[in-house]
């Protein structure tokens, strides 16, 4: 990066295009498509993979927090709050460290993300309910972060290739 102002503002933009994908994929009518309870396609977690891979680790967690709180806030569902941060920040976690292995993938690495989310998730609804009953869900969940996170991967994938193609380089 050429300054930490241009850094911080970069952070911005992508926490803003974040809270964006995050906001329209709420009007998506995905229910009908796929119809298990809690199902998302987790279109913000394009903007995480790529800023963890662009950005690195502290600026990806900090942007993975402002979408959170603000997705709550600007929501009016501070409730969802609990369920959006321990799946964000475990799935963040899992994602940092795995993104350091040598030989796994984008794809590996998001796909990782998205069952760690759904294990944060339900891990939140358990602590919330005071019963082990979600866990019972759980097996679904981790089936469906295959392709949800397999989708996110790809599309981070894409935008790398399209910088490469520009020559838009990290750090630059």
């Amino acid at each position: 990066m050429k300054t930490d102002v241009h850094k911080l503002a970069l952070c911005a933009v992508l926490a803003a295009m974040a809270l964006a994908l995050s906001y329209m994929e709420n009007l998506l009518p995905t229910a009908l498509l796929v119809p298990l309870p809690g199902f998302k396609l987790g279109l913000a977690n394009i903007v995480t993979v790529f800023a963890l891979y662009y950005l690195g680790a502290a600026p990806a967690m900090a942007i993975l927090v402002a979408r959170c709180l603000l997705g709550a806030m600007f929501a009016g569902n501070v409730p969802a709050l609990f369920f959006s941060l321990m799946g964000g920040v475990l799935a963040m976690l899992i994602m940092i460290l795995l993104h350091r292995l040598p030989g796994l993938s984008i794809y590996g690495v998001s796909v990782a993300g998205a069952a760690g989310h759904n294990t944060g998730q339900v891990a939140a609804a358990v602590l919330t309910l005071g019963s082990t009953a979600p866990v019972a869900y759980l097996p679904v969940l981790l089936v469906v972060s295959v392709f949800t996170g397999a989708l996110t991967g790809f599309v981070a994938a894409v935008l790398f290739s399209a910088m490469e193609k520009a020559k838009i380089a990290p750090g630059s």
